[in-house]
């Protein structure tokens, strides 16, 4: 059973319903978003790189790096190396967008958390940040912990009759 009820879940999507809505007042759109933060952190890289990273096909790319490009967010420039490949910068623009989204998140958690005393939060982002941790740390590790607690929790139950299972 889900303790959380997935409640950590629901306030993300909600916060990330309004952050879109603050995206969309600017014109980008939450994949569009996602492709900017793919080329600030790997600054000169190919529409190719993008697809795998994305999970888009070649002309998804090519019209959201076109779209990009038309509002100032991104540039192309010829590679020197192989002249019929393009790199992609961002702009100064595109940095502007990831301040206002970062601005808008942080502002909806600052309001959701406003009527809780600093003695009230304190243990529950103590918690928090544990989980963080620990989330983080398993993701780097390929999700190896978790799956073998979950299959060692699906062996038990599959002793038990009539017992449900679990599966990735």
């Amino acid at each position: 059973m889900d303790r959380t009820e997935r409640k950590i879940s629901r306030i993300a999507r909600a916060a990330q319903r309004y952050v879109n809505g603050s995206l969309a007042k600017l014109g980008v759109g939450s994949t569009e978003y996602e492709c900017l933060l793919l080329i600030r952190k790997n600054e000169g890289t190919t529409q190719s790189f993008l697809q795998e990273r994305l999970y888009v096909d070649k002309a998804a790319v090519a019209r959201m790096i076109t779209n990009l490009e038309k509002k100032g967010l991104v540039v192309r420039k010829r590679d020197e190396r192989d002249r019929r490949a393009n790199n992609i910068y961002s702009t100064e623009k595109a940095r502007e967008v990831r301040a206002d989204k970062q601005g808008a998140e942080s502002m909806f958690y600052e309001w959701l958390l406003e009527s809780y005393s600093d003695e009230e939060l304190k243990p529950f982002l103590e918690i928090l940040g544990d989980l963080y941790e620990r989330a983080r740390a398993e993701r780097q590790m390929d999700y190896r912990q978790f799956k073998a607690w979950l299959a060692e929790r699906n062996g038990k139950m599959d002793t038990r009759e009539g017992a449900s299972q679990t599966h990735l």
